[in-house]
């Protein structure tokens, strides 16, 4: 497909900040396309040296940030993603203390070279399954501070590690500065849901997107647009938080859209389906153990031709 704007992976860099200038200037809605380069460099550091004491490279380095005319604090970025090319390599790792299964994995650093070619991802010598490249990361700008690329996921996006956030699908991200600020970076060419090692199949590759605005469109946590469905994603210092704003979230949606609260109600509790989302947490880890999670990331789908109707009906 046609590319109007290519940011390179040398405008990659840790965390979502406000702070940071842009490297690109769009106006919404034209149906420019931007490439994204993402950056694998951290984990063939790893793969090299073994150790996370010497690394130099940058963990889930975002490229951007792309700053989007008239993008407004209270208003919406709809990120919409077109396509993502790999190269010909990915990563699996595990890290020492790090993801589900720590207790069953060795306490040093393993790595595992992942060829990708026609005939799929290779997972091992024998098994080969076909690519389903995703976005972990891609955010917005916070208000204030840095948020973080790692951990945890924010109300502005972050490191969601959600697999639907794949070609067809629209993001919409909060707008809290001006001008949204979008970075995106950590390409996976293919997860798991829940990732239960923390870092899936990391791959290198190219993120094709087009932005727009919804105006005075203010959420508390992204939102995802499939083709089926639209995914809500919770946060929460608990599980039990980050499902009922989840829920919450969905339900105002169908309000919105024109849907008496009975009438919502009911079909949320037929229709609306939950799962918890990916292994970042959406609270500050201790800094002692920064890759312990706090709180939870839940996702909540409700499919799409229930909603954006009536008042929504221009999200594009």
């Amino acid at each position: 497909m046609r590319i109007d704007h290519r940011l390179g992976k040398e405008h990659g860099r840790a965390g979502h900040d406000a702070r940071v200038p842009p490297v690109l200037r769009i106006a919404p809605g034209t149906g420019e396309t931007i490439a994204f380069q993402t950056d694998d460099a951290v984990y063939r550091e790893l793969h090299t040296h073994g150790s996370l004491a010497a690394l130099s490279a940058p963990m889930n380095p975002v490229t951007g940030p792309v700053y989007v005319e008239g993008a407004r604090p209270g208003d919406a970025l709809a990120v919409t993603i077109h396509q993502i090319r790999l190269t010909d390599t990915g990563w699996a790792m595990s890290l020492p203390g790090v993801g589900a299964l720590r207790d069953r994995m060795p306490d040093q650093v393993v790595t595992r070279r992942i060829p990708i070619d026609a005939a799929g991802v290779h997972l091992t010598e024998s098994l080969a399954v076909p690519a389903r490249p995703m976005v972990g990361c891609i955010g917005t700008a916070p208000a204030s501070g840095t948020a973080s690329t790692v951990m945890p996921a924010h109300a502005i996006g972050g490191n969601m590690d959600v697999p639907d956030i794949a070609p067809g699908a629209t993001v919409l991200l909060p707008v809290e500065v001006e001008g949204a600020l979008l970075a995106i970076g950590d390409v996976h060419a293919i997860m798991a849901r829940g990732e239960s090692s923390f870092v899936a199949i990391e791959a290198e590759g190219t993120v094709v997107v087009s932005v727009d605005v919804v105006s005075s469109l203010r959420l508390r946590a992204p939102r995802i647009r499939t083709a089926e469905e639209w995914i809500f994603v919770g946060l929460g210092a608990t599980v039990q938080e980050s499902v009922q704003r989840g829920y919450e979230d969905a339900f105002d949606a169908f309000v919105a859209s024109g849907w008496e609260t009975m009438d919502a109600y009911t079909v949320m509790s037929a229709l609306a389906h939950s799962e918890l989302g990916g292994p970042t947490g959406a609270c500050e880890p201790d800094p002692l153990h920064p890759f312990d999670a706090v709180g939870a990331v839940t996702l909540h789908r409700v499919p799409r031709d229930l909603l954006w109707d009536g008042a929504t009906a221009d999200i594009p």
